[in-house]
């Protein structure tokens, strides 16, 4: 009876899907929920003798997902990975579905997950984890995931249905660190020892008092946010050492970053190929990645410059003269590293912010007040002009406005093809912030008129 139903969960998962892709929708999630209704403890039945790497935390996961993937197959690894971004129970499903024979077995012997931080103690239940990575602990969605200390503990719960996984963690925030307490020597920490920047953004702090004793931390020194070398001066709490550790930045510009990367004493020169000091921390923590699946450091290191960079994560578009880079944001964290970024290009360019507070962008806005988008507004000409669109396209111009932005450079455009022939006109280049279904919306704009890939290819 059970293989019946496993059976016949895969083939509605598989038919939904296929029916759905020729409709050119991406068929990510939908088509798993059709088989849980099925059977609902499918994930385990076809995660059987599927080794499963998990990827989760706030920000990170999709880009340091797409550079373990890249080191699984430059290895010669067996695997699949979920590349679409089906993070939730449904979507993981629906993506070992597609993986797997009619009866239930999957083609792979590695499984790389990606999972959403709510979702990460659900589908753990369900796999065999070799290893867990987590990026970091960020306010995001409030509306969903509460305050920070709702995430963590939601973390912790995943973490507890992977008894025998290594677990990557991220030495610089103190929140995640606090994650080790309970693991003994099941713990990997990874992390940057040095400034990433030469000036930050203004930013406020998610973590800034102890986690155990909320005494206020000391720092020596700051990478961004509540990230960085940390200490609490009342009960000793303070940044472990990391066994994989970012020990130079030598170059970071708007293409690339130049990096050495120190893993149990060996040093691993590293070409990242995204800027951003964030995508430093990414590639950081696949090498760890690395360390925990026992690949070689030399090859996972080569690919840190090699692989390609998910959907919407600085994506780019070369559409006749126009340059397009799109930079998926979600929370104050993420898009203060976006304007750090933005602060090292020197010519002038076009800003574009997409904003819109669907279930699945966080329907409280609010957080738009806690990004430093004066810094902005100080960079004067090389800031050309700035458009806004989405759903909330005028809380966003008058973000701006507040921000000292001149109401001249301020373009509110709500209709996302008329935006997209404005933005392909440009001869500056382009930079495109999107919160997610902006994101998804814009970029189906971009790919129907002009054939980029769809987004789960």
């Amino acid at each position: 009876m059970k293989k019946l139903r496993v059976f016949l969960a895969v083939a509605a998962c598989k038919l939904t899907r296929g029916l759905i892709r020729l409709l050119g929708r991406g068929g990510t999630d939908f088509p798993g929920r059709v088989a849980l209704k099925l059977c609902p403890t499918l994930l385990g039945e076809l995660a059987k003798g599927v080794t499963t790497v998990l990827v989760t935390g706030t920000n990170g996961k999709t880009t340091t997902s797409r550079m373990i993937e890249q080191s699984l197959a430059d290895s010669g690894i067996s695997y699949f990975a979920n590349k679409s971004g089906a993070n939730l129970l449904s979507g993981v499903t629906a993506e070992f579905a597609a993986h797997s024979t009619l009866l239930g077995r999957c083609r792979f012997d590695y499984a790389l997950i990606e999972t959403d931080e709510a979702a990460f103690k659900h589908i753990s239940k369900y796999v065999k984890t070799k290893a867990v990575l987590v990026t970091n602990v960020f306010r995001d969605q409030l509306d969903r995931y509460g305050e920070v200390t709702h995430t963590l503990e939601n973390i912790r719960l995943g973490i507890a249905n992977c008894p025998d996984a290594t677990v990557c963690l991220n030495a610089d925030d103190s929140l995640c660190t606090s994650l080790a307490d309970e693991l003994g020597g099941r713990v990997l920490f990874y992390g940057v020892d040095v400034p990433i920047y030469p000036s930050r953004v203004a930013e406020l702090s998610d973590a800034p008092y102890c986690i155990r004793c909320k005494h206020e931390y000391r720092y020596d020194y700051v990478t961004y946010g509540h990230l960085g070398g940390y200490v609490c001066p009342n009960c000793g709490y303070r940044r472990p050492t990391p066994r994989v550790s970012v020990t130079d930045v030598k170059l970071s510009d708007i293409d690339r970053s130049e990096i050495v990367v120190r893993a149990d004493g060996t040093p691993y020169p590293a070409t990242v190929n995204l800027p951003g000091g964030y995508n430093i921390y990414n590639a950081c923590s696949a090498m760890a990645m690395g360390v925990a699946l026992g690949l070689d450091l030399a090859v996972v290191s080569a690919a840190l410059g090699r692989f390609s960079c998910g959907f919407g994560r600085m994506e780019k578009f070369r559409i006749g003269s126009a340059d397009l880079r799109m930079i998926l944001i979600k929370n104050p964290a993420g898009c203060n590293q976006v304007l750090n970024f933005l602060s090292s290009v020197t010519t002038p360019y076009i800003f574009t912010a997409c904003l819109n507070d669907r279930a699945q962008d966080g329907t409280d806005v609010s957080w738009i007040w806690d990004v430093d988008f004066e810094r902005l507004a100080e960079m004067g000409d090389v800031l050309s002009a700035v458009y806004v669109s989405g759903v909330r396209a005028e809380d966003m111009a008058m973000r701006f406005y507040y921000a000292g932005v001149p109401r001249e450079k301020i373009v509110v455009e709500k209709d996302y093809g008329k935006l997209t022939d404005a933005l392909t006109a440009q001869a500056l280049p382009v930079y495109i912030m999107p919160t997610y279904t902006a994101m998804m919306d814009l970029r189906a704009a971009i790919s129907k008129k002009y054939g980029f890939k769809a987004f789960w290819e």
